[in-house]
């Protein structure tokens, strides 16, 4: 899909010079993208281009694996193979094509309906970052939409809930919530429907399959018989947030425009999953969220785990826009309801007084700094050469060392006004 407008800077520099990059791959080694924006590009080079991108399409169309699909669920189970090198499932006529790889055999009607499991995740981590939640979180969040009266989940890069609701939905008559699956990993068009799965690139709100794509989205998001729809993601953490903001807020924006009445001022509800430390980026874009207390933790992350302390607790945070109130976290996982703020909280996360506020983001008790005038972490302390709170043993660094922008005091990069005007 199109790349993104990006500008290189020298420090002290306020011009920088603007260049086009691939939007999902930060690395160059994944795709060497890459084009000045006032550079004038020969028609030698576009050609070569459109060659390189016709080489790199998708063996098989979404309909195609689809037809596959319905060949391979007639097979008898010892005819069920999955070829584990291509990412694929095989039909007995392509056996011999990949004679040499390794297979999974006795693929059963189970393990078809748990794609996530069945298929290697990408972790590569400056291009798809495929962490996938745990039980625990899935099962907590699925128990959370259905109790908040949501009955349309649009999944944006949420395999593993798309694939729990899915799950439960042909396995139990009463279960009435369905899912949309956003995501850039086509492999899961082997698995689902073209009204199940979309090709879809958050970093650029890019429909690969067109407006067919975008209409089946369009749809899905019509409330129709009063079935409410919220939108839950769960982007890479390296991914740049006002890339994703920026895709999300057309989501929104598809999402009102199917019922224009009464939508005016509304947002779409939104669970947006990601780590503590980006609260200040995301308020940025979105001042109705909140970040809740509870710790989203993956399979298939060494870190991210739930039940860890200090530093080996997962950062993971859900930000919504939400009444908080509304958020019940359990109990017996170590939440509590905090009646000044509203909201439920990790036990250790003690309300002051001064900040009128339960302040803490990372589970353990913070204290309040006179100087600061904040909370901060349990083990910072202030330091007067900085005149902020940091870790005991730091090097102070003065902060007339500037921006690396504008080279000014006083502010930091990804402050720097100088930028925000670019």
């Amino acid at each position: 899909g199109p790349a993104l407008l990006f500008v290189k800077t020298s420090q002290g520099k306020e011009e920088g010079r603007r260049f086009y990059a691939c939007s999902a791959c930060r690395d160059r080694k994944d795709c060497n993208f890459f084009q000045w924006e006032d550079e004038k590009v020969s028609e030698t080079r576009l050609a070569a281009r459109e060659e390189y991108n016709r080489n790199h399409q998708p063996f098989f169309t979404h309909r195609q694996n689809m037809d596959r699909y319905k060949n391979f669920v007639l097979l008898p189970l010892s005819k069920r193979r999955f070829c584990q090198e291509c990412q694929q499932l095989l039909l007995p006529a392509e056996w011999e094509k990949h004679s040499d790889h390794q297979f999974l055999c006795d693929i059963t009607t189970a393990r078809l309906k748990s794609p996530s499991q069945l298929l290697y995740p990408l972790e590569n981590k400056k291009t798809n970052a495929q962490y996938l939640f745990a039980d625990r979180s899935c099962q907590f969040l699925l128990n959370l939409l259905t109790d908040l009266g949501f009955r349309r989940v649009l999944s944006v890069g949420t395999p593993r809930l798309h694939e729990m609701i899915q799950s439960k939905a042909s396995q139990e008559e009463e279960f009435s919530v369905k899912s949309l699956l956003l995501d850039i990993d086509f492999r899961y068009s082997q698995f689902y429907t073209e009204d199940e799965f979309c090709h879809y690139n958050m970093f650029n709100h890019h429909f690969f399959g067109g407006e067919a794509a975008r209409e089946t989205c369009r749809k899905f998001l019509y409330e129709e018989n009063g079935e409410r729809v919220i939108m839950v993601t769960d982007p890479p953490f390296g991914g740049l947030v006002e890339a994703l903001a920026s895709s999300f807020k057309k989501l929104m924006a598809m999402w009102s425009e199917t019922e224009k009445e009464g939508r005016d001022n509304k947002e779409m509800p939104m669970f947006w999953i990601f780590p503590y430390f980006f609260e200040s980026r995301i308020l940025d874009f979105f001042p109705s969220f909140s970040m809740m207390d509870y710790q989203v933790d993956y399979d298939n992350h060494a870190l991210y785990k739930h039940g860890k302390t200090g530093r080996r607790q997962s950062p993971v945070r859900i930000f919504t826009n939400l009444t908080p109130s509304m958020i019940v976290l359990p109990e017996e996982e170590g939440y509590r309801f905090c009646t000044v703020c509203q909201r439920y909280v990790s036990s250790g996360n003690q309300h002051c007084e001064i900040c009128n506020s339960c302040t803490s983001k990372d589970g353990r008790r913070w204290k309040h700094c006179v100087l600061c005038k904040k909370c901060v972490k349990p083990s910072w302390f202030h330091c007067n050469n900085c005149n902020c709170c940091t870790l005991q043993k730091h090097s102070c660094e003065k902060a007339d060392l500037g921006c690396f922008v504008c080279g000014k005091a006083g502010h930091k990069r990804s402050a720097c006004p100088s930028l925000s005007r670019t």
